[in-house]
């Protein structure tokens, strides 16, 4: 039971970390919460920070869920924990990805869960058959999205729509399509204000240019 809940926490600990936060305080002594659209994220990092911050940002994001399923997976899954490997590295993946849209480290206030979700799948996809598939193709539909939309939100808010419909469509076992439809109801909640903005037609759009270094 006490190994249990020390991966639960461990994973929820680690998406805590407010990478973009941290950044902001200590590239340019800003709190990112005040600035640009307010988010604990990669977008905001890249508008606030500067191109080369907000990707490093995005990179560190995903690791996170990488890491939360592949190497914390692979040590709690060795201990005598409540449930077998396959459903603990999910429900880890899961509490990563709970940690990142609501640190305990600014209470509870996180980020909106795109990059550490994808971290997520990444890595569970390297231990389940079909998944990677998936994920190509949830890629794909982000970028054609974004290239037409320029709107970071637009294009992730599609994407995780179509998160669980590919994993039904593709048979996908009953943890990871329970998983990927709380990922859905995640990203649809944390993009409520991006949903309002675009159905008025007032949602920023991304564009790169000198202003991002």
């Amino acid at each position: 039971m006490l190994w249990t809940i020390g991966a639960l926490l461990a994973s929820y600990l680690l998406g805590s970390i407010p990478t973009a936060y941290l950044f902001g305080k200590i590239l340019k002594g800003i709190d990112i919460r005040k600035v640009g659209s307010g988010n604990v994220g990669a977008t905001n990092a890249l508008r606030a920070l500067g191109k080369i911050p907000g990707i490093i940002v995005l990179i560190l994001d995903i690791f996170k869920g990488f890491v939360a399923v592949i190497f914390l997976g692979s040590y709690f899954a060795n201990k005598p924990v409540l449930f077998q490997e396959y459903n603990l590295i999910v429900l880890m993946g899961l509490c990563c990805i709970c940690g990142h849209n609501w640190t305990i480290f600014l209470q509870f206030k996180g980020g909106k869960g795109i990059a550490t979700s994808f971290g997520v799948l990444l890595a569970l996809s390297l231990k389940i058959a079909g998944l990677g598939g998936i994920i190509g193709l949830l890629v794909l539909a982000w970028f054609i999205v974004f290239i037409i939309s320029r709107m970071v939100s637009l294009a992730s808010i599609t994407s995780a729509i179509a998160l669980p419909v590919l994993c039904f469509l593709f048979k996908q076992p009953v943890p990871v399509l329970l998983l990927s439809l709380l990922l859905s109801i995640f990203v649809l909640i944390r993009h409520k204000s991006n949903l309002f903005r675009i159905f008025k037609n007032q949602e920023p759009r991304l564009y790169f240019n000198k202003k991002n270094n």
